[in-house]
């Protein structure tokens, strides 16, 4: 089943909606490495098992139409909250609704049929994919005061408004280093319907970067899965995204039969969570490197592992700097904006894992560390991360296209970090004025079902304490009704 990967909030989020699935087709060797794996190529999507739309997608056809539109509601009652912030989550009870809406297009360049079959060989297949994508709505507390926010579909800055956008436009190509041809599932950011096991793959244009590094078939997918930023995507991971969660960037993939490896170089944004991309990669960028093993943690059932390293050059600030500036009479408040250096570096390492249990029952993890010295800027407020989460299937209970999931997330700050929001410094997403630090820990839960054709409703649940790192409030609970609609 597709994921729409919300990828990622930039935090803006909106980000970078993630889209479906997987986002690079893999080799199966003979094992299905997601919904709709390995499955007979030709068939409309309405009549693949676990790949469900509105309308049937053809296999054969050289253009790719498809859409798919998100609406969630969440809420939360009033919780302890004795002193708020510019930038925290509102202790009132309060109600929000989003929707997102994306229109998927696609075309394989040089592709004829004949019949039903294509005329010419996948192995050097050619895709130019363009994405237009409306988000509405708002999230509780404009998606301030928490590192986790609860809503990946929010774009947390209101007044880029619901009108439509470009998303991504990108060419993808690839070429093949043996004859040997795997099925693949065709999807939003891959046309063909065979791969070569042993492969090359290039992207150049617009994407969010989640839509090809650290995904995750049991946490990555925002409208099938979970909603927390944190859970999707790696908090502690700061990639490259504007506002919206999107950049331009060009990606290098070699695949084989059991591993892979990428290499990503895209642009960073101007100022922390802006809107606006640097276009001088000699001054400011993002390099990713990301290695993949498809192999389990245990026993013959499958699995997948990934590592992921980053080095951010942007014009970021130093949180110990501007502290210090405050301690010294200088600034009258910690101001990370007034300490930024051009060329400053932040750098992390992440570990994926996702593991089958049984046929039903897979597990997932994730852990991230980053040097926390310097400002986040594009995605959250996150320097240390560790998740947990799993999720069953319901074809025990006659429902197979039912999912139910649970996962706990738990982030952290480092001591700079902690220093200047305790001072009463403003982060781009967290700053009650105060800080009395605990690490801000989530669980989500989730029951998604499956109502017809491409038509999903689930309920969902988080549980957050010390949200913003913040042990003087909370917990808070936020219940969510969400409808995913895949055309």
């Amino acid at each position: 089943m597709w994921l729409v990967l919300s990828a990622g909030p930039a935090l803006g989020i909106c980000a970078g909606q993630t889209v479906a699935a997987p986002s690079l087709p893999q080799p199966t060797t003979g094992v299905a490495t997601g919904d709709g794996a390995g499955q007979t190529a030709g068939k409309d999507k309405t009549e693949r098992d676990g790949v469900l739309t509105m309308f049937p997608h053809s296999e054969t056809a050289p253009w790719f139409v498809a859409g798919q539109t998100n609406i969630i509601f969440q809420a939360h009652p009033s919780f302890h909250s004795p002193y708020e912030g510019t930038n925290s989550f509102r202790g009132a009870g309060q109600y929000k609704t989003s929707l997102l809406g994306t229109l998927f297009l696609g075309y394989q360049l040089g592709r004829g049929i004949r019949g039903a079959t294509p005329t010419w060989s996948t192995r050097y297949n050619t895709d130019f994919l363009a994405d237009f994508e409306s988000s509405g709505g708002r999230g509780l507390s404009e998606a301030l005061g928490l590192a986790g926010f609860t809503n990946l579909d929010v774009v947390r800055n209101p007044n880029l408004g619901s009108k439509p956008y470009l998303a991504r436009v990108q060419f993808h190509q690839t070429i093949g280093l043996t004859n040997e041809m795997t099925e693949v599932d065709r999807g939003p950011f891959s046309l063909a319907t065979e791969a070569p096991v042993r492969r090359v793959e290039l992207r150049l244009g617009k994407m969010s970067l989640p839509d090809v590094l650290d995904i995750n078939e049991v946490l990555s997918d925002s409208h099938m899965q979970f909603t927390n930023w944190t859970v999707d995507n790696n908090g502690a991971w700061d990639y490259a995204a504007d506002t919206r969660g999107y950049t331009y960037a060009g990606v290098v993939e070699y695949q084989d039969r059991r591993w892979g490896a990428r290499y990503v170089l895209a642009a960073m944004p101007t100022v922390a969570n802006g809107i606006d991309l640097d276009w001088a990669l000699s001054r400011a960028h993002g390099q990713y490197w990301e290695f993949e093993l498809r192999r389990g943690l245990f026993g013959k059932r499958a699995g997948t592992q990934r590592v992921l390293a980053f080095v951010n050059n942007a014009h970021m600030g130093n949180y110990r700097e501007a502290v210090q500036a405050y301690v010294d009479g200088v600034d009258p408040t910690p101001d990370i904006r007034k300490h930024e250096h051009i060329g400053a570096v932040k750098y992390g390492f992440t570990y994926n894992v996702e593991q089958q249990v049984t046929d039903h029952l897979r597990a997932a993890g994730r852990f991230g560390w980053n040097e926390g010295q310097h400002e986040s800027y594009a995605y959250t407020e996150v320097d240390q991360t560790i998740l947990l989460g799993a999720d069953y299937d319901g074809a025990q209970w006659g429902r197979k296209n039912d999912k139910a999931g649970l996962a706990l997330v738990s982030n952290a700050i480092k001591k700079d970090h902690q220093n200047y929001l305790a001072d009463g410094g403003l982060g781009f997403i967290l700053g009650d004025g105060r800080l009395r630090y605990g690490r801000e820990t989530t669980e989500e839960a989730y029951y998604n079902a499956h109502a017809w054709r491409g038509m999903f409703f689930a309920l969902g649940l988080s549980h957050v304490d010390n949200p913003g790192y913040n042990g003087d409030r909370g917990p808070v609970w936020v219940p969510s009704i969400r409808c995913h609609v895949e055309f």
